[in-house]
C-alpha cells in the first residue's frame, strides 16, 4: 500500500452469524479472512472481496450499493 492509498474498507456490514460452512452470513467471509482482514494489504482485501461478491451470487445473496451498477 503506498502512503496515499486508502486502506480498502471492511465488507462488514454488523449481522455477524456464520452458516453452516462457517461463512459470515453478513459479509460473506469466513473466519480466516474474518480474522485476518487488519493484516492484509489492499491487494489480498480486493481478492477477498471478489470471492465474497462469488459466495453472495452462489447463495443469493447480492450487496447493492446505491448508485453504482452491477456490472
Amino acid at each position: 500500500m503506498t502512503a496515499s492509498e486508502r486502506p480498502v474498507a471492511s465488507p462488514c456490514v454488523s449481522i455477524c452469524a456464520l452458516d453452516e460452512q462457517d461463512i459470515c452470513t453478513g459479509c460473506q467471509r469466513n473466519v480466516d479472512e474474518i480474522t485476518r482482514w487488519s493484516r492484509m494489504d489492499n491487494a489480498e482485501r480486493r481478492r477477498v472481496l471478489g470471492v465474497c461478491h462469488e459466495r453472495a451470487k452462489a447463495n443469493g445473496r447480492l450487496w447493492m450499493i446505491p448508485g453504482r451498477s452491477g456490472a
